[in-house]
């Protein structure tokens, strides 16, 4: 009953073309105004907007990270950021009616398409990272390809937000070379995010099959690899974050987990 429920929900946001929460949230920020009305100007202060996080340092952690500690009540629910945003903004909406907080890694020319999208993860209380600007294989790039592919998703994430995200995540790879992690770190990135389950949705094997694999594969501490832009993503979030609860486990952003 809950799933369904819960899906139905979903549905009910892609068909609107909105995230419901999203406009609860602008109503409300609205309402406040952020403070006294300037004076002379006849309008309301903006709102103060959340933070963007800086790179995140886990001294102690190895440059590249699969997961966090295996003795916790904590899992992370990591986002390759592309693809539809009305898709992405109903499963940040999903994730924060249960109080889950996601990590979303973005891809630049995504960002350079959907702006907003930027934001509306920060709204949400979700971190936002850095997934290469063109998603190619940057595992075999030429070192200055490579770079490029790192720093120029950078650039968008601090013109954006403020800054170039807490994470840096490879694409097309679930693993780094050591270039890779020597060029992120020379963006400003001190380690490379990796997962330790891989939920397969990418491959659009419907919301069951999603379920199943991240609820089969999960433990305590897992960096789990999912993605924006896929329906059956959406679907199955609900039912996982439900699993989660059953098992005295809780969805946090990856700096929460490893920090």
């Amino acid at each position: 009953m809950l799933r369904a429920a819960a899906s139905a929900a979903a549905a009910g946001a892609l068909a609107a073309g909105c995230d419901p929460k999203r406009s609860a949230d602008d109503s409300a920020s609205r309402s406040a105004g952020g403070g006294p009305t300037p004076q002379g100007t006849g309008r309301s202060a903006p709102a103060r907007q959340p933070a963007a996080r800086p790179p995140t340092r886990a001294p102690g952690l190895p440059a590249e990270i699969e997961h966090g500690p295996r003795d916790g009540h904590a899992v992370a629910l990591t986002f390759h950021g592309r693809g539809d945003p009305k898709l992405a903004g109903a499963l940040l909406g999903e994730a924060e009616r249960t109080g889950a907080r996601v990590t979303v890694l973005a891809v630049g020319e995504w960002l350079d398409e959907q702006p907003a999208m930027a934001r509306r993860v920060l709204d949400g209380g979700h971190e936002l990272g850095n997934h290469t600007m063109h998603h190619r294989n940057i595992c075999a790039l030429p070192a200055a390809a490579a770079l490029a592919e790192i720093s120029q998703c950078a650039d968008r994430l601090r013109r954006l937000t403020g800054s170039i995200g807490s994470w840096f995540r490879p694409s097309q790879t679930q693993r780094a070379t050591p270039q890779v992690i020597r060029l992120a770190r020379q963006v400003g990135y001190p380690h490379v995010l990796s997962y330790d389950v891989d939920s397969l949705d990418a491959n659009d094997p419907g919301a069951a099959a999603v379920q199943r694999t991240v609820l089969d594969g999960i433990r305590p501490g897992s960096v789990v690899s999912l993605h924006l832009g896929h329906a059956g993503t959406v679907a199955a979030l609900p039912p996982i974050l439900d699993g989660l609860r059953r098992r005295g486990l809780r969805a946090v952003t990856t700096t929460e987990l490893v920090t």
